[in-house]
């Protein structure tokens, strides 16, 4: 037997080549590894359009990271306070205070560490790569209904950076009340053509408008751009009258009073949603209701208090508050509740309602309690409130105040004109409060005219916005006190304004 070498082919070269190359690879990526500096691998917020819903943001790395350097190194301009909680390689953001609306906002990291980034395997930590991310807040947009020639009636829109008007609804409706939907595309509307537009005529039907405005917003897809103005009937009034309406801050869910025509007994809440016919609950017929922060309960003013009730048909209460009789707004969480007790001695009280339990007398007034909203940190509420004023004829003199809810201190901010029927409203983010004045005629409510909530005739009326400065940067005047906001008089003549969410 002869001894030959077995001869390697051209193909096993070649693989045993492409092992040699991949071994030499794999060995350096290993022995490197710990070299190659850390990165950000995804902003929660980048290029978002972020809205006073969106209370946190996160940043995921692409390796374990030193937290204390990441906390300390983190900026975010303009300034947006907030805490920072872990989960592995995630870090979450989690705002103190609303990002205002208006603005660009800039967040970068420079500095951080990461966890095991040292030589020879020392956990001393390496730099990871600069990060530089970007996010906007929505623009400053607000509804009204118009007052003057063309606009009588309408549902205008607002954008306040922008300083454009954009009017919605069309000349044969007249728009009577509207609530805005949470992503701002639609906004839910009462009207009735101006034909049944008539003093003691309840014709109004439900329909939905869109806005012309796309939010980019965290955690949803992209849309796509849908114009302004295109009516959707929601609800018509053929055989019941449609009365005052709601709508659940998930957007999913309104809920109208409503009345059998010819028959007044069949008089309570109805439920519409999407897709489905409308749906009577069934329970025992109330007055003033509000759907609750759940989007799946609503608060009514039932005899001698105020029911929680799901929203379902025939229901049992999940609560019963007997002491209260009107609720009046809910904290953006849900925790707190602003209501009203009628006292026996003719006063009214303002009380702060948690679900710990907590019942707080926040006011006491002869007046009247007229609106009252959360700040956006439920710290503070803003009230719309009356003085009542001794004289041949008693009159109520309204004024807007402030209350902390933690020390039950009231700070009167504006004195308004003596008119019963002002309508407020809070921006989003806490820096703005609209209010409207209106002048009421003399006479009788004619067909084709605009009227309050109290039944008058409007006249005429225009907008006023007051601007709120931040608590944790009032500025002091030289006696130590916080010098009060002046109200601005808006070229926009209208009435019932409306802050878009």
């Amino acid at each position: 037997m002869s001894n030959s070498k077995q001869i390697l082919q051209p193909l096993d070269r070649a693989a045993l080549g492409l092992m040699l190359v991949l071994i030499i690879l794999i060995s350096g990526m290993v022995w490197s590894g710990n070299k190659a500096a850390g990165s950000v691998r995804d902003f929660s917020w980048e290029n978002k359009q972020v809205g006073a819903d969106d209370a946190s943001f996160s940043i995921t790395f692409s390796r374990p990271m030193d937290r204390d350097s990441v906390q300390s190194s983190i900026k975010i301009e303009p300034l947006l306070t907030g805490k920072t909680s872990w989960a592995g390689r995630r870090m979450v953001y989690t705002l103190t205070a609303p990002a205002y609306y208006g603005n660009d906002y800039k967040i970068q990291l420079s500095g951080a560490k990461d966890q095991f980034g040292g030589e020879g395997g020392e956990k001393t930590g390496k730099p990871i790569k600069p990060f530089v991310g970007q996010f906007h807040t929505r623009d400053r947009v607000f509804t009204y209904i118009g007052i003057d020639g063309e606009e009588k009636g309408r549902l205008i829109l607002y954008n306040v950076i922008k300083n454009q008007k954009n009017v919605l609804t069309p000349a044969s409706l007249a728009v009577t009340d509207y609530k805005p939907y949470p992503d701002e595309d639609r906004i839910l509307f009462a009207a009735s053509e101006w034909t049944n537009q008539k003093p003691g005529v309840f014709e109004q039907q439900l329909y939905t408008v869109t806005t012309g405005i796309n939010i980019n917003s965290p955690g949803k897809p992209e849309t796509k751009q849908i114009p302004s103005g295109k009516i959707e009937l929601v609800l018509d009034s053929k055989d019941y009258q449609n009365m005052k309406f709601d709508l659940s801050p998930d957007g999913k869910t309104i809920v109208v009073q409503r009345v059998k025509r010819g028959n007044p007994e069949q008089f309570g809440l109805w439920v519409v949603r999407a897709g489905s016919p409308p749906l009577p609950l069934e329970n025992q017929p109330g007055g003033d209701f509000v759907v609750a922060p759940d989007s799946n309960s609503v608060a009514v003013a039932q005899g001698q208090g105020i029911a929680i009730l799901p929203l379902q048909p025939q229901a049992k209460p999940i609560d019963f508050l007997p002491q209260f009789g009107k609720v009046l707004s809910f904290s953006k969480d849900g925790t707190a509740a602003a209501m009203i007790k009628f006292n026996s001695d003719y006063t009214r009280s303002l009380f702060l309602v948690t679900t710990s339990g907590v019942k707080k007398e926040l006011l006491n007034t002869p007046g009247s309690i007229m609106d009252a909203e959360f700040d956006p940190m439920a710290t503070t509420l803003y009230c719309l409130l009356t003085q009542l004023q001794k004289g041949e004829k008693d009159e109520e003199q309204p004024y807007v105040a402030a209350i902390d809810i933690n020390t039950g201190k009231q700070t009167p901010m504006l004195a308004l004109p003596n008119q019963r029927d002002i309508q407020m409203s809070l921006a989003p983010d806490g820096l703005a409060l609209l209010f409207d004045q209106v002048v009421t005629a003399q006479e009788l409510p004619q067909p084709g005219s605009l009227t309050t909530n109290e039944g008058q005739a409007i006249s005429t009326g225009v907008l006023w916005l007051l601007p709120i400065t931040p608590s944790n940067s009032e500025p002091k005047d030289k006696s130590g006190d916080t010098p009060l906001p002046q109200p601005q008089k808006l070229p926009l003549p209208g009435f019932h304004p409306t802050w878009m969410p």
